[in-house]
């Protein structure tokens, strides 16, 4: 076999990886996680057994499909963390961390799920829910925190946000928004009411 059909082989192998992940993030987004691999092998217009050459589980696909997202997670906590206020600071971080959900249905769930570590995700994961709790500890010592609160708190949060059903991303960030102000006054030791943020028109029922 000569360089040149080794290399264009090699470059089709790159290409399909791309493509394969590229698919599968716009899909676990839209859908959900329960996007089977055999439809996402049909969007990336790959087979099958091209998928589990790269990806040999579903969870390894999973984590590298959201490898990049998870890392806009850390930044957000650490300025949370460098907030002067220990509450504004957990305010801060509850609000974008559910907007950055609100636009993607299947990250909430492979956040708050126990995936492999690739392409470091686990690690990532740790790293940011190490800095939460961090956050917490402050938030509570500052009397602003409710004090049974807990980090599955946060994670219920973030699934409950996960359910928003609307239109367009917009309306679905701006449902988003208000349910975080709502949480956010749950949360607090004493609760004072705040105005909520505009609310959006949601359906009454599932579709």
């Amino acid at each position: 076999m000569t360089t040149q059909v080794v290399a264009t082989l090699r470059s089709d192998a790159r290409d399909n990886r791309l493509r394969i992940l590229v698919v599968a993030r716009a899909a676990f987004a839209a859908v959900g996680l329960d996007v089977p691999i055999r439809e996402i092998a049909r969007r990336a217009e790959v087979g099958v057994a091209t998928v589990y050459r790269h990806f040999p589980t579903k969870e390894a696909l999973l984590a590298e499909a959201f490898a990049e997202q998870l890392t806009l997670c850390s930044p957000i906590v650490e300025e949370g963390l460098a907030a002067a206020d220990p509450w504004e600071g957990f305010c801060l971080v509850l609000q974008k961390l559910m907007e950055v959900h609100a636009l993607d249905r299947g990250f909430s769930r492979a956040f708050t799920s126990q995936l492999p570590d690739a392409a470091g995700f686990a690690a990532d994961r740790d790293r940011t829910l190490r800095l939460l709790l961090h956050l917490v500890r402050r938030a509570k010592e500052a009397g602003a925190l409710r004090s049974d609160f807990v980090l599955e708190d946060m994670s219920l949060a973030l699934m409950a946000n996960d359910g928003i059903r609307t239109e367009s991303p917009e309306t679905r960030v701006a449902a988003s928004r208000r349910f975080a102000a709502l949480m956010i006054q749950s949360f607090q030791a004493q609760p004072v009411p705040m105005p909520l943020p505009r609310a959006v028109r949601l359906p009454l029922s599932r579709r």
